[in-house]
């Protein structure tokens, strides 16, 4: 079975989703008290950034004192993370910034590695990347529970996902957005696909646009007009400034019963609606899972999870 699951393989959508996510000293700024409150109330150090894209989130963790290990699936997401690492690489911290190309379903392999950390995050709604490949979510299942193996006991696991169940109960995604701070969005367009009269996709069509355009024809990725020859331009035609993401709707009760089924119901899972306890907030935007591994959950074995995966995707092909 291959698995085409890199939407940013063609580099418009990578090139694209660096102007939506924003200005990153306004993205850190939504992120740092929280992360740094959930990183330090469980004393960790050591953080394995599974989903690390252009690498923002490495970056400001790196920055912060933790220890941090990056992968991500998409090696056109990972050349920014690598150009970030090569130049900041006479800071000891960056020098020691380890960047994996991995896939989820084959992580421990991918990595080559039998270590564990005190957190795995996994965040930006990239967990809903990953599609149901065999229909009845084996590949969600397989991708959280090598999740947990990653996890020390006592550790945590940081994971999230867009309001789904907003989405699919209203056929559009809450206007607010508590991650990006993007000056750039004109407009998502939001569908939902059934298969067998269940949601099985969410398709998020993004449009981008130019907040100078009365006075520049051309939009700039630093947002610092007048243009320098260093900058990077993106077109303003509409159609240039357009990227399709495709994600799983995961509705939030589901969603935390994969997490305790993928912790062996040895962990403790609080919800957050837009950071805050969900009785503090209405139609969140996102849901953030702070699953907190127990402290007698046993050692890895040396077995691979994937392993299993690996039989049954073979006798799918």
């Amino acid at each position: 079975m291959v698995l085409e699951l890199d939407q940013y393989s063609d580099g418009k959508a990578a090139r694209l989703w660096n102007l939506y996510i924003g200005d990153q000293s306004e993205r850190t700024r939504h992120y740092k008290q929280f992360l740094k409150r959930e990183l330090n109330a469980h004393s960790c150090d050591t953080v394995l950034d599974v989903a690390c894209g252009t690498g923002i989130d490495s970056v400001m963790l790196i920055e912060e004192g933790f220890s941090v290990t990056s992968c991500d699936f998409s090696d056109k997401m990972l050349k920014c993370a690598w150009n970030t690492r090569w130049n900041r690489r006479k800071e000891p911290a960056f020098d020691n910034w380890d960047i994996y190309e991995a896939n989820w379903l084959t992580l421990t392999s991918d990595l080559d590695t039998d270590r564990q950390y005190d957190a795995v995050i996994c965040l930006g709604n990239s967990f809903a990347h990953l599609p149901d490949l065999t229909g009845n979510q084996d590949s969600h299942r397989l991708a959280l529970r090598n999740f947990a193996t990653m996890v020390k006991p006592g550790g945590i696991l940081l994971i999230d996902h867009r309001n789904y169940d907003y989405i699919l109960d209203n056929g559009r995604a809450p206007s607010k957005n508590i991650y990006y701070n993007s000056q750039y969005v004109s407009d998502i367009n939001t569908s939902v696909v059934y298969q067998d009269g269940s949601p099985s996709k969410v398709i998020l069509d993004y449009v981008m646009r130019d907040p100078t355009a009365s006075t520049d024809s051309t939009l700039w990725l630093d947002n610092q007009p007048p243009p320098a020859p260093s900058r990077t331009a993106i077109s303003t035609n509409q159609k240039d400034n357009e990227f399709t993401l495709t994600y799983y709707p995961h509705r939030v009760a589901s969603f935390r019963a994969l997490l305790e089924e993928a912790f062996d119901h040895r962990a403790t899972v609080t919800t957050l609606g837009d950071f805050q306890p969900l009785e503090q907030v209405q139609d969140p935007a996102f849901y953030i899972h702070v699953v907190h591994k127990s402290e007698d959950s046993p050692q890895p074995n040396g077995d691979h999870p994937e392993e299993a995966w690996s039989s049954v995707s073979s006798s799918e092909e």
